[in-house]
C-alpha cells in the first residue's frame, strides 16, 4: 500500500474540516482532506451534514414555506388577493436540491483552487499520524500527516424504540425529503432541529405534534424569550407537549397506509397518538465510530468526544480535533472557527475561539437568538446583573413589515456594565444578534450600545433602546 505524505491531514469536509483544510493551504502547507459523503445523485458530495442534509437544505425549506404562509396570513393585510394558492412539494425539494448540489460543488472547487487533495472514502487515524482511507472504489490508501486535524462530525441519536426507517419514523434527512405534505406529523424532541422541521411542514398543512420530554420549553434559552416564542408557535398551530416522555413506536398498515402509533406519558397519565410520519429528533452525538485505531493515543470522553485542550489539541503530538465531534456547542460556526484556529496555530500563528460568545440560533418564524448567559444562568451563579428588553411592536420597520411579534433584552453586569448576554425573539433576530457577539468580544457596554447610533427605520433599533433601558433611559417606552 503506498503512503503519501501531507503536511496536514483532515478527517471530514464538514464546516469544521473543510474550513481547516482550505485555511492551511492558504497557510501554504500540503493538505489532504477524506471525507466519505455521497450526494442524492451517488457522487461525492463535501460540505458535511450541515450542507447536505443540515443548515443549508432546512434552510431552504423553511423560506419555501414562510412564502407559502405568507400567502395564506400576512399577503391580505397588504392588500395583496390571489385564489387558489397550493404548493407543489416536488418543485419545492428540487429547489432545495439544487441550492445543495451548488454548495457542495463550490466547496470542490475552492478544494481545486487551493490545491487540496481530496479523498473519498472513510479515514481512520492509525498510530505515528497515519490515516488509513477506505475509498469507495474498494481501494485503500495510507496517507502520513505532519499533523491530522479529526472533523468526523456528529450523527443523529436514534431511539431503540423508533429506529429510522427512512420512510416512516426519519431522522432530519428523512424530514427534508417527504414527497408530499404529511397529514399528521409528530415529532420527538423540541429543539432546533424538531421546532424548524415541524415548522416547515405545519406552514404547508400539516397537523404538528411536538412532544418534548422535558418539563420546560427551550430550556437553554432565556426563560422570557422561550414563553414568547412558545406563544408564536402554538398560535401557528404547532401542538407542543411538554413533560411527554415517549416510551413506544409501532408502525403499522402498507404502502400509502403506513401510519406510526406513539405512545406516551404526560402529566395526564398514558397517552397514544396515531400519525402518518415521525421525526425523531432527540439530539446529536459526535460521530467518532471507528474513527481511531488501537493505539493512537487519542482518548474519548464518556459522551464519545475527542478529548482536547482549549486550543483543540489532542494531547498526542500533531493530532488534532475539531467541530461537532469535541466539546462545546454543536453548530456549524463554532466548527468554522475551531477549523481555522487550529490550522493557524499549526502554522505558528495565534488562534483562539471563544465559546463564550458563540451565538445560538433557531429559524422558526418568529426566529429565536442569544449570544452569552441567560438570566437563569446568572441567578445560578451569583452575578449581579441589570437587564433592558424592547418589544418589536414598538419598532416602525417591524410595524411596516407585519412582523411586531418579541423583543430584545440586553444583560449587563450591574457593576461594570460590561454586556454579560443579548436574547432575541423576532423577525430577523438571526442578523441582529451578531451586536451583542461583536459587544461581548470587545469587552462592550450596555452604554456603548446605547450610543451607538443605529439606522432609522431599522430592526436593529431594538437593540438600541433595550440598552438604553438597562440604565432607564429609553425614549419609546416607559422605564
Amino acid at each position: 500500500m503506498s503512503e503519501q505524505n501531507y503536511d496536514v491531514v483532515v478527517i471530514g469536509a464538514g464546516p469544521a474540516g473543510y474550513h481547516a483544510a482550505i485555511r492551511a493551504a492558504q497557510l501554504g502547507m500540503k493538505v489532504a482532506c477524506i471525507d466519505a459523503a455521497l450526494g442524492k445523485d451517488g457522487k461525492p458530495a463535501l460540505g458535511g451534514t450541515c450542507l447536505r442534509v443540515g443548515c443549508i437544505p432546512s434552510k431552504a425549506l423553511l423560506d419555501s414555506s414562510r412564502q407559502f404562509w405568507n400567502m395564506g396570513h400576512l399577503f391580505d393585510e397588504h392588500g395583496i388577493s390571489f385564489k387558489d394558492a397550493r404548493m407543489d412539494v416536488a418543485t419545492m425539494v428540487g429547489r432545495k436540491d439544487k441550492i445543495v448540489k451548488q454548495f457542495t460543488g463550490g466547496i470542490a472547487m475552492l478544494f481545486k483552487a487551493n490545491k487540496i487533495t481530496a479523498y473519498h472514502g472513510f479515514g481512520q487515524l492509525q498510530p505515528g499520524n497515519i490515516v488509513k482511507v477506505r475509498q469507495h472504489d474498494g481501494t485503500e490508501v495510507e496517507l502520513k500527516g505532519t499533523n491530522v486535524i479529526i472533523a468526523a462530525g456528529s450523527e443523529s441519536i436514534e431511539l431503540p424504540f423508533a429506529r429510522f426507517d427512512g420512510e416512516t419514523i426519519v431522522d432530519n434527512v428523512g424530514a427534508l425529503d417527504f414527497l408530499e405534505v404529511p397529514k399528521r406529523l409528530a415529532v420527538i424532541g423540541a429543539g432546533v432541529i424538531g421546532l424548524e422541521l415541524g415548522s416547515v411542514w405545519k406552514r404547508l398543512g400539516s397537523e404538528v405534534t411536538i412532544l418534548e420530554a422535558l418539563p420546560d420549553f427551550l430550556a437553554a434559552a432565556d426563560a422570557e424569550v422561550a414563553k414568547t416564542a412558545l406563544k408564536e408557535l402554538t398560535k401557528q398551530g404547532l401542538d407542543i407537549k411538554l413533560g411527554a416522555k415517549v416510551s413506544a413506536t409501532e408502525v403499522a398498515g402498507k404502502g400509502k397506509k403506513k401510519e406510526v402509533v406513539v405512545s406516551y406519558t404526560d402529566a395526564a397519565g398514558e397517552q397514544t397518538l396515531t400519525v402518518d410520519k415521525l421525526l425523531v429528533a432527540v439530539g446529536r452525538r459526535a460521530a467518532t465510530k471507528d474513527v481511531l485505531a488501537e493505539g493512537t493515543g487519542v482518548k474519548l470522553t464518556e459522551r464519545g468526544q475527542i478529548e482536547v485542550d482549549a486550543h483543540c489539541h489532542t494531547g498526542v503530538d500533531g493530532v488534532w480535533a475539531v467541530g461537532d465531534c469535541v466539546r462545546g456547542p454543536m453548530l456549524a460556526h463554532k466548527g468554522f472557527e475551531e477549523g481555522i484556529a487550529v490550522a493557524e496555530l499549526i502554522a505558528g500563528l495565534p488562534g483562539h475561539v471563544n465559546l463564550d460568545t458563540v451565538p445560538w440560533v433557531i429559524y422558526t418564524e418568529p426566529e429565536i437568538a442569544w449570544v452569552g448567559k441567560t438570566e437563569q444562568q446568572l441567578k445560578a451563579e451569583g452575578v449581579p446583573y441589570k437587564t433592558g428588553s424592547f418589544p418589536f411592536a414598538a419598532i416602525g420597520r417591524a410595524v411596516a413589515m407585519g412582523e411586531p411579534a418579541g423583543f430584545a433584552k440586553v444583560i449587563a453586569h450591574a457593576e461594570t456594565d460590561r454586556v454579560l448576554g443579548l436574547h432575541l425573539v423576532g423577525v430577523g433576530v438571526s442578523e441582529l444578534v451578531h451586536e451583542g457577539v461583536l459587544a461581548m468580544e470587545f469587552s462592550g457596554s450596555a452604554d456603548d450600545l446605547a450610543r451607538i447610533c443605529h439606522a432609522h427605520p431599522t430592526l436593529s433599533e431594538a437593540i438600541h433602546d433595550a440598552a438604553m433601558a438597562v440604565s432607564k433611559r429609553a425614549i419609546h417606552k416607559a422605564n
